[in-house]
């Protein structure tokens, strides 16, 4: 069992006199930069001038600065900025200006694991990942509750890397709700396997698969939407709140039986199989060099891909039956 760290196990004086760059103010940077301000941390803010991130970050006061002019005032500089442009962040803007004894902190171990970002030897490097969007973050952070977060450390040069990560994820509300210690690579790897075998690839394909099935069969392609995409939330938050067993418990007979004697003549042998060979793609670094090579190259297959993906009837159906439905607003 893993060991958990709550809010006793850390020490924010161990953060308080240092200051915090947050590089990227989207979703994870605001959320995490509020949190850490509002836990009482010296917190500057990198945006690109013009943005709407950039305008939301000057509207919630902060001092916004370029990325060099943060990264050498800071202390801890934090990246949260999308996986694929990291790397060149850092190698421009944020290596030259570190210092002996910074820390440079992420909330996705890619570009540590994948070596897209090799740190000098005299800085903490360490992670703290929250498990939740980050407007979820923020909501539980200012209803006093918090997010359960992973920490890891990949460099101790101060010998502290660990309380400062502790500290941090306190300052964000993590240690109110737990923290679990990991590593860069448990972290990515999981991470990305989870993303494209179960929570996006995998069900999505799923939803797609099980309304393709009922339309091609003569049913109505509302109705096929309603029971294989609008539903899912209904079984996605009973999950969320009670387990498997306990959504079982809270579903007719009907459904429960249909559950456990039909659910494995869909994710069959051979599905499993394919999981094995995409975690194995993820463990052998395939998938990163792929991703970065798609980058590299204008994104020809994502743009293809995503374009082709927009045009299924589901979408169209979906948009409006819940243009139908104004609560889920």
């Amino acid at each position: 069992m893993a060991k958990l760290y709550y809010d006793k196990d850390a020490d924010l004086n161990v953060i308080k006199n240092l200051k915090v760059a947050i590089i990227g103010y989207g979703n994870q940077g605001r959320s995490q930069a509020l949190n850490l301000r509002d836990s009482g941390i010296n917190v500057i803010v990198s945006e690109l001038e013009g943005t709407a991130n950039y305008k939301q970050a000057t509207s919630d006061n902060f001092n916004v600065l370029g990325v060099e002019e943060a990264a050498k005032q800071a202390d801890i500089v934090q990246i949260l900025t999308q996986d694929h442009v990291q790397a060149a962040i850092y190698k421009n803007n944020i290596e030259k200006n570190l210092k002996e004894g910074d820390s440079l902190v992420f909330s996705h171990g890619f570009n540590i694991h994948f070596k897209q970002i090799v740190p000098p030897k005299n800085v903490d490097v360490f992670m703290v990942a929250p498990k939740g969007p980050g407007a979820l973050v923020r909501e539980q952070y200012e209803q006093g509750k918090g997010v359960p977060d992973l920490i890891a450390v990949f460099q101790d040069f101060s010998g502290k890397a660990k309380d400062k990560a502790l500290a941090y994820a306190k300052a964000i509300g993590g240690t109110r709700a737990g923290v679990i210690e990991s590593t860069f690579k448990e972290e990515t790897e999981t991470d990305l396997f989870g993303e494209q075998a179960v929570l996006c690839g995998g069900v999505s394909e799923l939803i797609r698969a099980g309304f393709d099935t009922l339309v091609e069969a003569g049913y109505q392609p509302e109705i096929a939407y309603f029971e294989c995409c609008h539903e899912l939330k209904l079984i996605t938050d009973l999950i969320f709140k009670y387990g498997i067993s306990g959504m079982r418990d809270r579903v007719s007979d009907t459904a429960e039986y249909g559950d456990i004697t039909r659910g494995k003549k869909v994710i069959t042998e051979e599905t499993r199989k394919a999981m094995k060979k995409i975690l194995s793609d993820v463990q052998s670094g395939s998938f990163a060099q792929e991703w970065i090579d798609e980058n590299k190259n204008g994104r020809p297959n994502y743009n293809k891909i995503t374009t082709e993906e927009k045009q299924h009837k589901i979408e169209k159906i979906g948009q409006t039956l819940r243009g139908m439905m104004p609560w889920i607003k």
